[in-house]
């Protein structure tokens, strides 16, 4: 899988991809379009933040692309990729539990925080594209 050149587009499906970590400097795309909702993405190598109308989506540390990022009334579901193992924090409802399934190993299930936030660390160095599923 292959960085974001455009930091964010809506694919062929109605799904949504994002985030270039091939980046050495933070970029920015603010207002994009998805059915009336307004995505802001910034990325680089460092980092990768989602935000739709101005609330916390996706973020990640140290910045990856992500295919396919779908949010579905149970959870998100999406395909990662970076060149460092990450650190990656989801907005979801608050103090809810999910089940997390990272490139189809089940991880468990995770309550999220008082601010709805479900922090799961993925390991990308050398795997190329993983799926990551989160769902109540």
């Amino acid at each position: 899988m292959s960085a974001v050149s455009e930091l964010i587009r809506r694919e062929d499906n109605g799904l949504i991809s994002f985030g270039d970590h091939t980046l050495g400097a933070k970029a920015k795309l603010e207002d994009f379009d998805v059915d009336g909702n307004l995505y802001k993405v910034k990325t680089f190598k460092e980092l990768t933040k989602l935000e739709r109308d101005g609330m916390f989506v996706y973020e990640s540390e140290p910045g990856t692309s992500v295919n396919d990022f779908e949010v579905t009334p149970e959870g998100v579901a999406f395909k990662v990729c970076g060149d460092e193992d990450a650190m990656i924090t989801i907005g979801l409802k608050e103090d809810t539990e999910y089940g997390v399934t990272v490139a189809g190993k089940d991880m468990g299930r995770i309550r999220t925080n008082l601010g709805g936030k479900l922090s799961i660390s993925v390991e990308l160095e050398g795997k190329g594209e993983i799926s990551v599923k989160v769902a109540e």
